[in-house]
């Protein structure tokens, strides 16, 4: 979930997941800024011409915290077109990095920020690409996301007619329907903010093991204007990642089933097969009989607060139904404190159903990548 804190890592063959920190996680020291590319001019988007931060081309140098800046061509609103190509590549990607949870986290993390009670864009916060500055990334609740943003420089390069914050948001969404999940009722056509001072102050994101967890958990989520039903659904997104101790604080070094891979060996994850998204995480923790399985503070108190129960029993039973609550929570989550262009929003031409449900799901592809003995 959003809630964690992790110092993630990326090597080539692997990206590190969500997972959990404590409140005294640090962000990782290669934590840069992710600023935009020069952007073509593109016929189906509204853009115009001012100066914007220059790209730093964080992922190629070390220029952290550069102030210069270039006029650059800035789009307002995405291209269709481009939208449903980039998911292409976002499928590749995935397929060779396993990287399916940090995708997930970036769109969580981007949107999360998001405060009902505030109704100005973008002071707002919610999902408008602000985490891509360095300011940022350097809140402790983002620590290792500059991982997802490295993973994702190619293809903005490559569709510089996509917003980043429809870039996050559709990474997020692909890489839950690739782990096997339910299929998003996205939409797009998110602004970005155009700078750092536009970024939300540090602090609006979760904790993992906060002294009150249900209290805390409803603190946060219930800002983001959420319920009870969709913190539990989307808690449930736990079922996809690890926790790695010397990044966040949190978890074992290894486990038997974290200890080859796929990807970078090591950490904690919460479930078996954490690149299988499914409604494991719910019977994992009811069980609450396997110590190489992460059950963190927000984690148990799914079954322990009696509110939150009566959906974390529902889902531990019934995989269609996390499945279809979990896909509505995730396109709220996704939407939250957004400025659309144009207002409505726009799909693309296989999800002109956007506004239905849609808990059909992919097979699990990642499955071969692990042992026989888990």
């Amino acid at each position: 979930m959003m809630a964690e804190r992790l110092a993630a890592s990326f090597s080539p063959s692997s990206c590190i997941l969500p997972a959990a920190s404590k409140r005294t996680a640090q962000p990782s020291s290669a934590a840069l800024s992710f600023l935009p590319s020069p952007r073509r001019l593109h016929s189906t988007s509204s853009c115009s011409l001012r100066p914007v931060p220059s790209p730093l081309r964080l992922f190629q140098t070390a220029a952290i915290g550069s102030r210069r800046t270039s006029s650059v061509v800035v789009c307002a609103a995405s291209d269709p077109a481009q939208l449903r190509s980039a998911r292409e590549d976002l499928k590749e990607l995935l397929k060779t990095t396993f990287c399916h949870p940090i995708l997930v986290r970036l769109g969580w993390h981007d949107a999360g920020t998001y405060d009902k009670n505030i109704a100005e864009w973008p002071k707002r916060g919610g999902a408008n690409g602000s985490l891509r500055f360095e300011i940022e990334l350097k809140h402790a609740a983002n620590a290792g996301l500059v991982n997802a943003l490295k993973l994702l420089q190619s293809i903005k390069d490559k569709y510089s007619s996509i917003t980043y914050a429809d870039l996050f948001q559709l990474a997020s969404a692909t890489a839950i329907e690739e782990a096997g999940g339910p299929k998003i009722p996205m939409k797009y056509g998110r602004v970005d903010v155009s700078g750092p001072e536009q970024c939300p102050e540090e602090g609006r994101l979760p904790d993992a093991g906060p002294a009150s967890p249900a209290g805390h958990l409803r603190n946060v989520f219930y800002r983001m204007g959420l319920d009870d039903k969709e913190i539990v659904a989307l808690s449930g997104a736990h079922t996809l990642g690890r926790s790695r101790p010397e990044r966040s604080g949190w978890g074992k070094a290894e486990t038997k089933y974290t200890k080859d891979g796929p990807g970078a060996p090591g950490g904690q994850s919460w479930t078996v097969q954490w690149l299988k998204f499914d409604n494991s995480y719910f019977r994992d923790i009811k069980q609450g009989k396997d110590e190489d399985l992460l059950i963190l503070p927000t984690d148990a108190v799914l079954f322990e607060d009696s509110h939150f129960k009566v959906y974390a029993e529902k889902y531990a039973e019934d995989e269609d139904a996390f499945f279809k609550d979990y896909a509505e929570a995730h396109a709220k989550l996704s939407n939250l404190g957004a400025k659309f262009n144009p207002p409505e929003g726009i799909s693309m031409n296989d999800d002109d159903d956007s506004n239905k449900t849609v808990t059909t799901r992919k097979p699990f592809v990642a499955a071969a990548s692990y042992s026989d003995e888990d």
